[in-house]
């Protein structure tokens, strides 16, 4: 179960709680929204590292499919929001 602490956490950076959107979609203890909310942060930040790395600034370790694996769980829940 998260708690506070650990969801103010994830708001503010999922990859401090989450290696991968997939285990972040795995989370029962997460509904939809909340899960929405915290890939929509993991998609600004995928999106930011994606423009460093076209301006020749190395991103640290981050997989080039990442962003299309937090697209797809968002597809996911949207599709299940309808």
């Amino acid at each position: 179960m998260m708690d506070a602490a650990q969801w103010e956490t994830a708001r503010l950076d999922p990859t401090a709680v989450f290696r991968r959107p997939r285990e972040l979609m795995a989370r029962a203890d997460l509904n939809d929204a909340q899960k929405i909310e915290l890939l929509r942060r993991w998609e600004y930040d995928a999106r930011e590292l994606e423009i460093a790395e076209e301006e020749n600034m190395p991103a640290p370790g981050e997989s080039d499919d990442l962003l299309d694996e937090i697209l797809d769980c968002l597809r996911q829940l949207e599709a299940g929001a309808s």
